[in-house]
């Protein structure tokens, strides 16, 4: 199964957004949260992120979803470093994660998980 990977500068709002991603997943998606620095402060950790695709990745593949400008970089530097089918998606946070996430948990494979997470930006439009 696709895995989701949920990074926030805010330890707080990547739980959040997990929580509500794996509610939509209906127990099913593997979700996890890799929000604030390693202290626990406001910020992102590039080791909370590995540790996060380490959680998730199955071999189908993991979708990862950012919050914010430094939040993408530290993915993007994670992926130079992570062998496997690892994406980062341009998509918002929270509709992004619930739409991969749901998506997931039906088995569907990585490009049609990382297809529903961007195509959530079509639904704020509405």
């Amino acid at each position: 199964m696709v895995g989701i990977v949920v990074i926030s500068h805010s330890r707080t709002l990547a739980d959040g957004v997990t929580e509500l991603a794996r509610a939509m997943g209906v127990g099913k998606a593997a979700v996890e949260p890799a929000g604030g620095d390693s202290e626990g402060g406001l910020g992102t950790s590039a080791d909370l992120v590995e540790q996060a695709i380490e959680l998730v990745q199955d071999g189908d593949g993991v979708v990862l979803l950012a919050d914010l400008g430094s939040a993408v970089l530290t993915a993007k530097v994670v992926l130079e470093d992570i062998p496997g089918d690892v994406v980062l998606v341009d998509a918002p946070l929270v509709e992004g994660a619930v739409a991969a996430a749901s998506m997931a948990a039906t088995g569907a494979d990585l490009p049609t998980v990382v297809a529903a997470a961007e195509s959530a930006y079509d639904h704020r439009k509405l």
